[in-house]
């Protein structure tokens, strides 16, 4: 047929012209598109694709050899090759058409999870071009496609997460941006990313954590491996800001200020950070006099603890206690604060070690009670 010779022709020439870590490939690609093995020849494509030296080939591997036997390939393949030749154009609004072109095209009852990959990416390349709104209107709809099927594989799943976080991301929305990059790498394995990326997706989180007005608790970050991509970084600081936030340690926050003060963004929320690092010490307060009976604390210790003047811990309360951080209630007469229910946290290895501490202490308690109770009423240990 013209079509298969046109097709021949092609992959001869690349087997005369491509590098030669590369040839074997089309060598294999005309053995398979030959013989109509076509599950095999998907394979052989999606690795060929991913190899980092095949770049240059991607767009013409698609027009020129995919395009002629797509009918027969799983159709969300289909759009991952498409989009990787997508991904080698000049133009980002090409790219974005040329996505929309495939959305269209595998726009089929059998294929909406295609249909959905393909409209998630082109947002992607509208979002690039700053165009908000029109990758605002795709997730939505895309969205409501994926909640709509039964299963649903990984890469949309990925995919959806992906664009909702750098969606996010352009709108400064940083607790939504924290929630869905956190669920894209419950989706993928970090350690196929890049290291510039793993390093950009650690500190973006970093930075999201530490602004958002919604998040108090910085476990899921700092127990992921994505926060090991810092260390050794110029970013390696952004760890033990974090872990000063988790801890409430306001004396270590403060003498991390000049290195905090490399980052623009963080420096124009500099009053918000001075008020979540002393939510963060009073919530630590609070939860290491759980267990000890101190379910009472006055103004003047919590002062003491979050350096802040006794007038304004009231209003530090409040914030707290609305925000669902701690539950309990202030007396404003006795200037003292009544908790009973802090927060769960993310234990670092020093709040480990006074947890254990004050089991040992209840231990001691218990046992005190038990043996005291032994001595008068010893008919009941009889």
């Amino acid at each position: 047929m013209e079509v298969d010779s046109k097709v021949g022709a092609y992959l001869q020439t690349q087997q005369r012209e491509a590098p030669a870590e590369l040839t074997h490939f089309f060598t294999e690609f005309e053995d398979l598109y030959e013989r109509k093995i076509w599950h095999q020849l998907t394979k052989l494509v999606e690795t060929f694709i991913n190899i980092p030296e095949a770049a240059p080939f991607r767009i013409g591997i698609y027009n020129e050899f995919v395009r002629d036997w797509q009918k027969y390939m799983n159709k969300v393949k289909l759009v991952l090759f498409a989009l990787a030749a997508a991904r080698q154009f000049d133009s980002i609004s090409a790219a974005a058409e040329f996505m929309e072109k495939i959305a269209k095209e595998v726009d089929q009852p059998e294929s909406q999870e295609a249909h959905a990959l393909a409209l998630l990416e082109s947002a992607h390349f509208r979002l690039l071009l700053n165009d908000l709104d029109s990758t605002r209107d795709t997730l939505e709809k895309c969205q409501r496609m994926v909640e709509s099927f039964a299963t649903v594989d990984p890469v949309i799943y990925a995919s959806f997460y992906r664009v909702c976080a750098d969606y996010y991301k352009a709108k400064a929305a940083f607790g939504q941006y924290y929630k869905n990059a956190l669920l894209l790498l419950a989706c993928i394995d970090i350690q196929e990313l890049s290291h510039e990326d793993r390093v950009q997706r650690a500190y973006d989180l970093s930075i999201a954590a530490l602004l958002s007005d919604t998040i108090y608790n910085f476990g899921d970050l700092l127990s992921h491996p994505i926060i090991d991509a810092l260390k050794g970084t110029e970013h390696e600081w952004m760890v033990a800001l974090l872990l000063a936030f988790n801890a409430g340690d306001i004396g270590k926050f403060e003498s991390l200020t000049g290195s905090l003060h490399a980052q623009p963004l963080l420096v124009q929320q500099e009053a918000f950070l001075q008020q979540k690092i002393r939510l963060m010490a009073l919530i630590e307060s609070m939860f290491k006099r759980q267990g000890t009976g101190a379910r009472t604390i006055p103004f003047s210790a919590v002062s003491a603890e979050t350096k802040m003047p006794v007038g304004e811990i009231e209003h530090l309360v409040m914030k707290a206690l609305s925000l669902g951080l701690i539950r309990g209630g202030i007396d404003q007469v006795g200037q003292q604060i009544t908790v009973q229910w802090v927060q769960p946290r993310y234990l670092g290895k020093d709040q480990i070690k006074n947890l254990v501490d004050r089991l040992m202490q209840w231990e001691g308690r218990v046992n005190e009670t038990a043996q005291q109770m032994s001595q008068t009423t010893p008919e009941l240990f009889a």
